[in-house]
């Protein structure tokens, strides 16, 4: 009786099974896509209209872990030198000394630390915003046109982020009369694998 050949199949499945599954649960980074994402922030003015400012210029990277949406990462900073306004009296005073301070302070920073999905594509973001030198705790909602989790490495993703700051926290107390504490900013974004 001859003996049978030797087969490597029963041995190496496992391996095989491993490094799959560890390369579901591997990492994803991204770069922001600067030409396709901005900034926009909407503040009430004399209480009957808005003001709208935005911030097109910025850079920042994306991490998530497939499996643990919780341990997501986001870094991204805004050069507030950069801001555009629809008037150039708004745009002065925005970049003045009573607003951004462009000057002392050129960047406007959000640093997200924890993803949390109620859906394949939304939820929260929590995190740090820095602006004129302050930083406070901020959470974004957060919306994906893919599920981030599972979409195909290799695949850009895009998201769009709000929230809701109240402006005298960072320092920018002046015209309260005229210009409204609450300020709406949205973020659109296309994030590009690396």
């Amino acid at each position: 009786m001859l003996p049978r050949p030797l087969t490597l199949a029963p041995v190496l499945a496992p391996v095989f099974a491993a490094l799959l599954l560890a390369n579901v649960g591997a990492p994803r980074n991204y770069a922001l896509d600067a030409g396709a994402s901005e900034v926009t922030a909407k503040v009430p003015f004399f209480g009957l209209s808005s003001k709208s400012m935005k911030f097109p210029e910025m850079s920042g990277k994306v991490r998530i872990v497939p499996g643990s949406p919780e341990a997501a990462t986001i870094d991204v900073t805004f050069d507030a030198t950069a801001l555009e306004a629809p008037d150039e009296t708004t745009l002065r005073r925005l970049r003045g000394d009573k607003f951004f301070w462009v000057e002392k302070y050129p960047t406007v920073r959000f640093v997200g630390k924890s993803l949390k999905l109620k859906s394949p594509t939304r939820g929260t973001l929590a995190g740090d915003l820095t602006a004129r030198g302050v930083t406070k705790p901020q959470t974004l909602d957060v919306s994906f046109d893919v599920d981030p989790v599972k979409s195909s490495p290799g695949r850009a993703v895009r998201f769009t982020a709000t929230t809701t700051i109240d402006r005298r926290e960072y320092g920018m107390k002046s015209y309260q009369m005229i210009v409204g504490n609450k300020v709406d900013i949205t973020m659109r974004a296309r994030m590009v694998p690396n």
